[in-house]
This record gives C-alpha cells, structure tokens and sequence, in this order.
C-alpha cells in the first residue's frame, strides 16, 4: 500500500471516530435532557419500570389491545393484582422530547376525566407508558361500532350525553384546574378512553403542549394532530391564533362523530350544500331528519339537537367565535329551550 493510500485510510478512521464520537456526545446530551426533565417532577415522577418488569407484567407481551402507528397496547396485571395497560412506543414514532412531554404532562393531573400515568420505562430505545386498564377501551370503538350497551336506547343516549359532558369537564380541568395549563391538540374518539361505568377519561398527551401563567397562545411550528379534528387555524394563521380554542373545535367535531352524523352520511344536491356544517344548520334550522343512527323517541332527538348545536358552536372558523370550554359545559347541562342557534 502506498503513503497516499495509507493517509486516506487513517483519514477515513478519523472521520469515522470523530463521527461515532459526536453521535455518542449527542445521544448522552439528549438522555440527560431527558433524566433531568424526569428529576425535575419530584415527588410527582410516576414509577419507573425495567423493560423485564414490562415484560413479567404483561407475561411477555401475551395480550395485545390493539396497535397504532404510535406502537401497541399491551394488558397487564401489576404486582399487587391492579390491571394495567402498557403501552409500548415505536422509536420511530415517538421522540424522547414528546414521550417526555407525556410523562410531565399527565404526571401533574389528577382528574375523573383525564387517564391517570401509573408509570413509565425508558431504558435506551425501549419506551413504555403503564396507564389504568380502562374495560370498555377506547371511544371510538363504541361510536363507530354501533355496539349496544345491553340497555334501552333512551339510556344510551343519557350515556352519550354524559360522556360528551364528561370529556368537555376534562378539558376545563386541563386549562383551568392545573397550576400548568395544558393544550391536548389531539382530542379525537381514539384518544377517549372509557371505564366499567362509561366514564369518559382524555388519553394520549404526545402532542400537548404546555402554558404557563395565563399564557394561552402556542407556537404551531411542527404542530400535528388528526384529519379531520384539526382546527383551521392551525393551517391558516389568518384565521387566529392557535390555543385552547383549537381543543375546542377538536372537541366540538368529536361530539358530532358522538351524534353520529357522519360528513361521509350527507347527500348532497349541488355544490352549495357540500360545506357539511352548513349541511347540519340547515336541517336543524328547518327541523328536517337529521339522519340519527338509532331509532329516537321525541325527547332522545331534542338531546341530540341540543348536542348538535353545541358542536356547530365549537367549529366554527374563527376561534373567537367559538365558546369557552366552560360555556361549552354549560349549554351541554342547560336546556334545549336555552340554546341559540348560531346567527
């Protein structure tokens, strides 16, 4: 081998330690970040679990609850017989920045409506999230399905009813009942969890973001969410400023999906009539069928209506329009009489 060819190579293998060297110093900054977000919950840091005590939990990943682009869900039983859900992260779909964001942001909560963090794992590239076993699972699985809840319709609806209540109190807790107020930025029926009772419980913070003081406005750099449920003016900044009332628009499309009025349900006879909002306004102002998934008694179909016009309230473009989520709250417990229809 000549010289030439010789420096090359040591050059080559310098390159390579330098690079290995910065990757290293790179990846023990980021797992220092991370510890120390963790130290800096005190007394409030969940359990932190090995991946073999996951692994014991859950005898070997046997029960699987189902899988997401996020990773997959796992039932578990802890110890002392409490049965638990681990939730295993995919590393490519979850970065140490926004599992953490999950840790502190449900480690600070302790509300009816809002799943309770039992415990985390982060050893290397194995992360996990150990949440309260919910028994009736997720939302969506009810709304979508059609399932029957064994009981009469008119029951149902008191159901659905308290579950749209349930989750709107929720909210409210997030944004004024923390000493950190908290922007979901993900509500969608996927992320409504529901237990023996149907008590409806605000999971999966991996997007939320935190404000602290009265601050309210965030940043929408990299901001993400759902097709669909996502506030308008997280795309278009002309519209307003994104905060909580974009949780509120998110909240107001779940409760349609909770209806059960589907834009993919509306039939449409010219392009005046596409807009599906409008669609809805239209019917309810002019009293006409407004495509119910389940036969309804005269009172079920006033609580539905009652449940429509406060989602036609929440998605309304400009997020000035839009209720508080307070306001929201009290025109769900108030009566149909109450309401006003959008001018």
């Amino acid at each position: 081998m000549t010289g030439g060819a010789y420096a090359i190579g040591a050059l080559i293998f310098a390159i390579a330690i330098i690079f290995t060297w910065k990757v290293l110093l790179f990846k023990n900054k980021k797992d220092g970040e991370v510890e120390q977000l963790i130290g800096s919950l005190g007394s409030l840091a969940p359990r932190r679990y090995r991946y073999l005590d996951l692994k014991k939990m859950t005898k070997s990943f046997s029960e699987k609850l189902g899988q997401g682009g996020f990773g997959a869900v796992y039932k578990g039983k802890t110890k002392d017989g409490c049965l638990v859900v681990v939730k295993i992260l995919t590393e490519s779909k979850s970065s140490p920045k926004e599992f953490i964001n999950e840790v502190v942001s449900i480690s600070t909560t302790s509300h009816i409506n809002v799943i309770a963090l039992l415990g985390f794992c982060y050893e290397g590239k194995k992360r996990a999230l150990i949440f309260e076993y919910m028994p009736n699972g997720s939302l969506d699985k009810f709304i979508y399905s059609g399932r029957a809840l064994n009981t009469s319709s008119s029951l149902e609806w008191k159901i659905l009813d308290q579950i749209a209540i349930g989750i709107a109190r929720g909210l409210e807790y997030l944004y004024r009942g923390c000493n950190t107020r908290i922007l979901h930025f993900d509500i969608k029926p996927q992320n409504i969890l529901l237990d023996r009772d149907f008590t409806p419980k605000i999971s999966d913070f991996g997007l939320a973001k935190l404000c602290h003081g009265r601050e309210s406005a965030v940043s929408t750099l990299s901001m993400r969410g759902t097709v669909g449920f996502i506030a308008p003016e997280v795309f278009c900044r002309n519209l307003g400023r994104v905060s909580h009332k974009s949780d509120v628009y998110s909240y107001g499309m779940l409760v349609l999906d909770i209806v059960g009025i589907k834009n993919s349900d509306v039939k449409v006879s010219s392009s005046s009539e596409i807009y599906f909002p409008e669609w809805i306004y239209r019917n309810l102002e002019l009293g006409e069928d407004l495509k119910l998934p389940m036969n309804v008694t005269e009172e079920e179909e006033v609580l539905a209506r009652k449940m429509i016009i406060v989602s036609l309230w929440c998605i309304q473009t400009r997020p000035f329009d839009r209720p508080s989520i307070v306001k929201v709250i009290e025109m769900l417990e108030g009566s149909f009489e109450s309401l006003q229809m959008l001018a």
